[in-house]
């Protein structure tokens, strides 16, 4: 039996130290997914989101309602963002997911309160994610009653005395009971699309120059687009047999209730599943191996699963992660499938989350065609 070597170790070590060097790609990612994960932990995560963008549909110009709306200003729990016309404006921002809140202030509020009428003020929540609304509206009773308390002295210091001045209602709309799996459940739909149509999407083709059967696709007539469509098809398949078992048991497992049309979610859905196959088809073609192939798709995965409102609510991010989040198609499909399933949105609410993947998808399709090589270095 041989000694162990100090040589024949050292040689091992510099031979490895070498091949780490020449292989560029594996070493960027050992260091960049853990600095990423650095970052968007240390910097982008926030579970307590504040100045959340809501709407006020107030009837009254009294000092009372001026003074709830500046105290929901100051509390940094609230963003005045808009000022609709009608309720059924208000109800649409609230849908389409425009703002967080809306506060709706009725007329005659401050008569009343000065009567001693007790006013109902209303509050509504887009509760499709109630952690990001949850201490908000919990706040909210103490904000009007401080806001109030600076307005009713003198001859008024009297309605503070006993019961609130007014009838604080908190409505958490889309998911009353604020049930977290209404909102995990149906986003899960999105984030196993992500993970599993990017990686296996870009090892099969990796896979395939790696056999050299790629060698022999690039010998026939056969165009860059061909190629791509042709690896994308099969897959589409694939994301669609994924769905169907998600929404299944987001229905009889979890409960989740589904009032949009589930057609509708379907017929959506291509637009994302082809964003994210053509992502894995882009993927391959840098790709020199496999395990370059799984790590380039965790480098995208990480981001979109952490930056688009799956985990922690995305209002809470700060200004530059929501850009970031922006771009990825998962946070505008979050959007959309919560807002079919959840609130019930039809085409014509649920057409501005589309666009932004098939832009992707476009810049996507580009970028693959133009790195696909039509003969081998």
């Amino acid at each position: 039996m041989k000694h162990f070597s100090v040589s024949r170790f050292a040689a091992m070590v510099g031979k490895e130290f070498i091949q780490m060097r020449r292989d560029r790609l594996t070493f960027a990612m050992m260091i960049g997914i853990p600095l990423i994960q650095l970052i968007l932990f240390g910097y982008a995560i926030n579970s307590d989101p504040r100045h959340l963008p809501t709407a006020i549909l107030s009837a009254d110009n009294s000092r009372f309602s001026q003074s709830v709306v500046a105290a929901m200003q100051t509390s940094t729990f609230f963003d005045v963002t808009r000022f609709p016309d009608s309720r059924e404006q208000a109800v649409l921002l609230l849908r389409e997911g425009e703002v967080q809140f809306c506060l709706t202030i009725p007329e005659n509020f401050g008569r009343a309160l000065v009567r001693g009428e007790r006013p109902v003020i209303l509050l509504e929540a887009d509760a499709t994610d109630p952690t990001a609304t949850g201490r908000a509206a919990a706040a909210f009773p103490e904000i009007v009653r401080r806001a109030l308390a600076k307005e009713l002295k003198g001859p008024y210091a009297g309605l503070n005395q006993n019961d609130p001045p007014v009838d604080v209602r908190i409505h958490n709309d889309y998911n009353p009971e604020a049930e977290t799996q209404y909102n995990i459940v149906p986003g899960l739909m999105g984030v196993i699309l992500t993970l599993t149509l990017v990686m296996i999407t870009s090892l099969a083709i990796t896979r395939e120059s790696e056999r050299g059967t790629m060698e022999h696709l690039l010998s026939t007539p056969i165009r860059p687009l061909e190629v791509m469509l042709g690896k994308i098809v099969p897959y589409i398949l694939v994301g669609y047999i994924q769905m169907v078992l998600i929404i299944v048991a987001a229905r009889f497992l979890f409960g989740v209730p589904m009032h949009g049309s589930v057609t509708l979610v379907f017929a959506l859905s291509i637009v994302f599943i082809g964003a994210n196959l053509s992502v894995g088809v882009t993927i391959s073609t840098v790709a020199r191996n496999q395990l370059q192939a799984v790590q380039m798709s965790i480098f995208f995965f990480l981001p979109s699963l952490l930056l688009s409102g799956f985990m922690f609510p995305f209002r809470g991010m700060p200004a530059w992660a929501q850009t970031i989040g922006s771009v990825l198609p998962l946070t505008h499909y979050l959007r959309l499938i919560r807002g079919i399933l959840l609130k019930g949105n039809g085409l014509a609410e649920s057409i501005h989350t589309v666009w932004p993947i098939l832009l992707f998808w476009l810049v996507i399709v580009a970028v693959g065609l133009k790195r696909y090589r039509q003969t081998l270095d």
